[in-house]
């Protein structure tokens, strides 16, 4: 059913780009010139221990009125890929590609979501209507499904506060933290936090060494599933949303009617 991989799709977005961070903190900023805002600010790396990095990233984090993330993760499947910008106002707008299943867009202004799949989307999750659904609803957003309790789901990759939540809440485990080295990721200056957990499963953060100190990127290596690499970007950068016209929508119950009777 086309709810359940939509549910799917949006809840593995949200715990494969919080889990690889649960080790410690996640987000950050990809541009030079936004690590530039605060150079008065630095992370005293020398100073401070793997754990006060990684609490300067969390509270950094906390803090953010918005960001973007983009990256890849391998799935059992294969590769899924996400690009979303996403604010306190549980604004949001991007896409997400799923393996094997095609690409849908996301947008939403805070109280209204939208997504419009692709083709290859349609057909795969249609079921046995797949092609037709395709043909009837091709280029158009779905909307009205924040109330469905097989499609609520999918609206909370949109919600930064939540998501700040998993990333950053505390979580007892046997791993292993240490400190990097310095780099520089996007253009921005970095310093890297490794954890290995008991499974041998490695996560990297690279941390902003100018400015808040924000996640830049987050790497994660040594598992089974769940492999991949997130870039952080754009903190605290309004977003403009532009919700499609009515004319451009399908809502859901009666997409859900239409389907059926394709």
């Amino acid at each position: 059913m086309l709810s359940k991989r939509l549910v799917s799709t949006a809840a593995i977005c949200l715990v494969l780009a919080a889990g690889t961070a649960a080790c410690g903190s996640t987000k950050s900023d990809g541009k030079a010139g936004d690590a530039k805002a605060a150079t008065t600010q630095k992370l005293d790396t020398d100073k401070l221990s793997a754990q006060e990095i990684s609490k300067q990233a969390k509270d950094a984090l906390a803090s953010a009125t918005s960001l973007k993330m983009a990256g890849t993760i391998n799935t059992g499947e294969g590769t899924m890929e996400l690009n979303l910008a996403l604010d306190n106002k549980s604004q949001c707008t991007g896409t997400m590609a799923m393996p094997g299943m095609g690409k849908f867009e996301i947008i939403s202004d805070g109280k209204t979501s939208y997504v419009k799949p692709d083709k290859d989307f349609w057909t795969n999750v249609g079921g046995p209507n797949g092609a037709k659904a395709a043909e009837l609803f091709k280029g158009r957003y779905l909307t009205g499904f924040e109330n469905d309790p097989s499609m609520g789901s999918l609206t909370s990759v949109c919600n930064l506060a939540e998501f700040s939540k998993k990333i950053t809440e505390d979580k007892s485990s046997n791993e292993k933290m240490e400190k990097g080295a310095a780099g520089n990721v996007n253009g921005v200056k970095t310093f890297s936090l490794k954890v290995t957990d008991s499974d041998n499963e490695v996560t990297t953060l690279h941390v902003a060494t100018e400015g808040k100190p924000y996640p830049v990127q987050i790497e994660h290596t040594g598992a089974k599933d769940g492999n991949g690499k997130i870039d952080f970007s754009d903190f605290d950068k309004p977003l403009t949303i532009q919700a499609p016209s009515a004319d451009n929508t399908v809502d859901f119950t009666k997409f859900q009617a239409q389907l059926k009777g394709a």
